[in-house]
């Protein structure tokens, strides 16, 4: 999928490249040999103000350029897993109201996540219970996949549409 922007798109594909090269084991022993030729040649500027500075500079910069180049790789890498995460919502038994929920503020998904976490006890709890012999049935879970007799706090509901979908009045 190649962006209408032509320089979204060179920028796209700098960052992969640097990203990816950045990451092999080459990149670091690279990165080490030249620290170690910068000590080396301490003695030879007299360990100087010009000769720390050039290290200072070099790292500086490409300290810099690496957090736009890797943010922008792992922005890129987000969005193409939840994607994919989204894709195998839809194409699933799982609940479709779970599509975006990555675009809910912290406390909706703190909130959402601890049901889910409840959910999966109280299934855990039950799968334990029935190779224990002790009950037959399985507890009833809505259509969406969420269970109905898990006990929640009044007024502590959470919404998991998506965000830019709510009304006007929330």
């Amino acid at each position: 999928m190649s962006s209408s922007n032509g320089h979204n798109n060179i920028f796209d594909r700098f960052s992969t490249a640097v990203a990816e090269w950045s990451g092999k084991p080459i990149a670091f022993v690279l990165a080490v040999m030249l620290i170690v030729i910068w000590a080396l040649t301490g003695p030879v500027f007299g360990f100087s103000e010009t000769w720390q500075l050039v290290v200072n500079t070099a790292t500086t910069i490409v300290t810099f350029v690496m957090v736009f180049v890797l943010q922008n790789s792992q922005n890129r890498d987000g969005r193409a897993v939840q994607a994919k995460l989204d894709e195998l919502i839809l194409t699933s038994q799982a609940a479709n109201k779970f599509v975006g929920i990555e675009k809910l503020d912290e406390r909706e998904l703190r909130k959402l996540s601890d049901r889910l976490e409840e959910q999966a006890k109280v299934l855990d709890d039950h799968a334990d219970d029935i190779e224990e012999g002790q009950t037959g049935t399985r507890p009833s879970l809505s259509p969406d996949g969420i269970r109905s007799s898990v006990p929640e706090v009044p007024g502590e509901d959470v919404d998991v549409q998506r965000p830019e979908k709510r009304s006007a009045a929330e």
